[in-house]
């Protein structure tokens, strides 16, 4: 079992990085361990833990602006942000549940080192674009900071671009400070009962392509649905949600129904069974549970389009849940020890797309390959990137791509 470093503050996170590189010793950077089980398994006998970097640092709700130590709850930061009324607009998912562990045990430096973001990433975007800066020890030693807290802050290189979505391998963030936004006052969703996935396709794109505003597009097959318990039968459910004034999701809601009224038989959940249903979305919340807690688990993201064709290509076996209107495909493939890369990696290349292999047994991860394979021309800058970073690979090595 690997020893752990348990830093107290950035400058413990400096001489822990120094340390490692002083003996040679790589470090697996860990903030609470919710994502931990992503990636291809890392070959490190020391595990940097930031957990003990916590506490939000600056709030500013008139300024729409938030600073917090990286191993921050996310759950604290939300509760916090729910008494002023705002949200992170990104809706980051809890992975939780999904890989096997507790709910809820997300941190902030975590959602920003993954990119992490929800349903709403078709209409807010993901956690990079409201991540405005950064305090971090690069895999030199070196301390670093970035950005501010502004939105237009950037003059040259955008460090807080580069670090979000790195899982870790080029920095050890230790603060991050992120735009916070004012949240809904309601909500409600259009669910248009009984579509498959070529006419679901169709309807997302119908109610995306309309004035009403919609911050999230799901469909739910039928095999799926029995895990959502708002939803009234098991029959497939294509979801549109509408937020904002009341006056207005009223309204909208209304004009969408009518919409859809070609597509299919349509319902309408109130703003509880709204909230509980995307939540569940969020969080994949059918292959969280039973026998589908041991599937092999693929993020897949294509064109909203060619969404449906591609889940066609892939197996028969796997079962399927679309978000972002059909831009993202989360497919839990039908045996524990096989995630059928073959599969997945051709229909997606015919498709223009990429896969992330989000959960699978150690063993295959470590033999499959975990995130979309890289063209040459990508592959070298991503080693220059690293190498300008972290020359020594002391920083998750290997996390992301073997021999970076």
């Amino acid at each position: 079992m690997a020893d752990t470093l348990k830093p107290r503050d950035a400058r413990d996170v400096e001489e822990a990085v120094r340390f490692a590189l002083g003996n040679g010793t790589p470090l697996e950077v860990v903030g609470r361990g919710s994502k931990r089980a992503i990636g291809r398994p890392g070959q490190t006998d020391l595990t940097l833990d930031l957990s003990d970097l916590s506490g939000v640092t600056l709030y500013e709700p008139d300024e729409l602006i938030l600073s917090a130590k990286a191993g921050t709850p996310i759950a604290e930061i939300e509760a916090l942000l729910a008494s002023r009324h705002q949200e992170l607009a990104f809706e980051p998912a809890d992975y939780g549940p999904l890989l096997g562990g507790a709910a809820g045990e997300g941190t902030i430096g975590g959602v920003i080192a993954t990119n992490l973001s929800g349903p709403r990433r078709i209409k807010a975007g993901a956690a990079r674009d409201h991540f405005l800066g950064v305090h971090g020890v690069t895999g030199r030693g070196d301390s670093i900071k970035s950005g501010g807290r502004v939105v237009k802050n950037v003059t040259g290189y955008d460090l807080c671009k580069v670090l979000a979505g790195s899982w870790g391998t080029l920095a050890a963030m230790t603060e991050v400070t992120v735009k916070v936004l004012p949240k809904a006052e309601t909500e409600a969703s259009i669910v248009v009962h009984g579509l498959d996935d070529a006419q679901a396709a169709r309807a997302m794109a119908a109610a995306l392509g309309s004035p009403f505003d919609v911050s999230g597009a799901a469909h739910l097959p039928d095999h799926v649905t029995s895990h959502f318990g708002v939803l009234p039968d098991a029959r497939a459910a294509t979801v549109l949600r509408l937020e904002g004034f009341a006056p207005s999701v009223a309204h909208r809601s209304e004009a969408l129904s009518t919409l859809m009224k070609p597509y299919g038989e349509r319902a309408v959940l109130t703003q509880a069974q709204s909230q509980a249903l995307w939540r569940d979305i969020r969080d994949v919340r059918p292959f969280a549970a039973g026998d589908n807690a041991a599937r092999p688990l693929w993020r897949v993201s294509v064109t909203p389009g060619e969404a449906h064709k591609v889940a066609a290509a892939i197996t028969p076996a796997a079962q399927m849940v679309y978000d972002w209107g059909g831009g993202l495909i989360w497919s839990a493939m039908p045996f524990a020890d096989e995630p059928d890369s073959a599969a997945i990696r051709g229909a997606v290349a015919a498709a223009g797309g990429h896969a992330t292999l989000i959960r699978a047994a150690a063993a295959v991860r470590a033999s499959a390959e975990v995130f979309e394979p890289q063209a040459p021309g990508l592959a070298a800058l991503g080693k220059r990137i690293k190498d300008s970073f972290d020359p020594k690979g002391v920083l998750n090595p290997g996390r992301m791509y073997a021999g970076v």
